[in-house]
């Protein structure tokens, strides 16, 4: 393996942690650590604290050693730099490559925006021509129209790619704007150390004078925290008042989300744009486009094959195309469709002959962990009925083609613990072989039925 070789690897490999993990988590713990040097046989990384390389080393050891060099004993090659004890300055940071950053300007007022969420590389198809149309119009005139923009769609449609873009092009365009891009999450745990280090002040001084334009991702978690909601409802008409832009993104549109009227009014006000799941051809466009960015030539029919069996969100399409990506690089293969039946094997949805019901997953998932439909039903939170209620919730999100709202009303569960379980069954599953086998045979069951 070569110099160059190892450093494209871990570009590749911060490509499929990506695809893998929160975009909060991301920039915290892998997007600050930088390679310093690469050889064939080892990479040495700047990391920004101990804290980064215990967290890469517990959560990635085995991804690492699949895309980098490994030593006698197969542990990664890794050498770490710890960038507060680095004294000397000779050696200069190997850049990441990134082809999709070209053009984007960059400020002082520009915020810790991902460089590959731009206008141009967002796949525009008949399900979400209107938000681009309209976010493009936004970031065109901040503040003049469209305010706030409220975005919401499905898990992995490309919300946060489209409120990256927004900020991106305004950064760009509009220098003198200060941008802010925060998480509904990001912006509780702000106001609560605030609360703590009793410098509330201040931070409403930044939000509601320092800030030109504030971009807020996820803004379903503001649910039933009635204090922390009032004080973003007050910042948002402090703002708007102001002719300063606001954009929102959420799972639900403003009058599914349990919030006040006030907020939810405020949130109508303005154009509230949905996003769709994008039709086959625009699937197609999409595995394409991040097939060409990894330098991966997947065959025309072969694209098409994927498109139609993984169908829920981009996200997924995209972690097909980081799955395939390594698959190949790792066993020097060419792209088949039987090559993507075994890799993409977890993945792919095979549609059954007739249609699935909750029922029939709440039986299969019963016999499987050998507990009582009741019991899944039910409220007991014991560790075997906990997870066999997530494994259910999975399934019936898997295989049922209905909002996350509709799968929660069959549980007798909000929309967000049914995604809270989904992301942790599959997490899981990446993990526990024996969970992973349990889950096929219930499905097995259920295509049986």
């Amino acid at each position: 393996m070569l110099a160059c070789d190892t450093c494209d690897a871990w570009v590749q490999f911060l490509q499929y942690a990506q695809a893998r993990t929160s975009a909060t988590a991301f920039g915290n713990w892998l997007a600050p650590i930088v390679v310093l040097e690469s050889s064939a046989d080892e990479i040495r990384l700047e990391v920004p604290n101990v804290f980064v390389q215990e967290y890469l080393m517990t959560n990635y050891k085995k991804d690492l050693c699949a895309f980098l060099p490994v030593t006698a004993e197969g542990e990664p090659a890794v050498k770490f730099v710890v960038s507060s004890l680095r004294k000397s300055v000779d050696i200069q940071p190997i850049p990441v490559p990134a082809k999709e950053t070209e053009g984007v300007i960059p400020h002082p007022n520009l915020p810790k925006l991902n460089p590959n969420y731009r206008f141009d590389t967002f796949i525009e198809g008949p399900t979400n021509q209107f938000v681009k149309s309209a976010a493009m119009g936004v970031a065109a005139r901040p503040g003049q129209s469209y305010n706030p923009l409220f975005i919401h769609g499905g898990v992995g449609l490309g919300k946060t790619h489209i409120l990256h873009s927004i900020g991106q092009h305004i950064g760009a365009t509009h220098k003198k704007l200060r941008v802010q891009c925060i998480t509904t999450e990001a912006f509780i745990n702000e106001l609560v150390d605030s609360l703590r280090t009793k410098s509330v002040d201040r931070m409403k001084r930044f939000y509601r004078a320092d800030v030109d334009v504030l971009l807020v991702d996820d803004f379903q978690f503001l649910q039933n925290r009635l204090n922390f909601e009032e004080e973003l409802c007050n910042t948002f008409e402090t703002l708007i008042n102001q002719n300063k832009q606001i954009v929102v993104t959420s799972d639900k549109p403003p009058s599914q989300l349990k919030l006040s009227e006030r907020l939810i009014a405020r949130m109508e006000w303005g154009l509230v744009a949905h996003v769709g799941v994008p039709e086959l051809e625009t699937r197609v466009a999409i595995l394409q486009h991040k097939a060409q960015q990894k330098g991966l030539d997947i065959p025309h029919n072969v694209a098409f094959f994927i498109a139609e069996h993984v169908h829920n969100n981009i996200r997924q399409l995209e972690g097909a195309v980081n799955r395939l990506s390594a698959y190949c690089r790792l066993m020097d293969l060419t792209i088949t469709e039987e090559l993507v039946e075994k890799t993409l094997k977890e993945m792919i949805h095979q549609h059954p002959t007739s249609k699935v019901t909750v029922d029939q997953i709440l039986k299969g998932v019963a016999a499987v962990f050998q507990v009582r439909v009741t019991e899944i039903k039910g409220t007991a939170r014991t560790k075997e009925i906990a997870l066999s209620r997530q494994v259910a919730m999975y399934l019936a999100w898997k295989w049922i083609n209905e909002s996350l709202q509709m799968l929660g009303a069959s549980f007798g569960k909000t929309h967000s613990t049914v995604l809270h379980a989904c992301k942790a069954i599959e997490k899981r599953m990446a993990e526990d072989e024996v969970l992973r086998r349990q889950i096929q045979m219930v499905e097995r069951s259920i295509t049986a039925a």
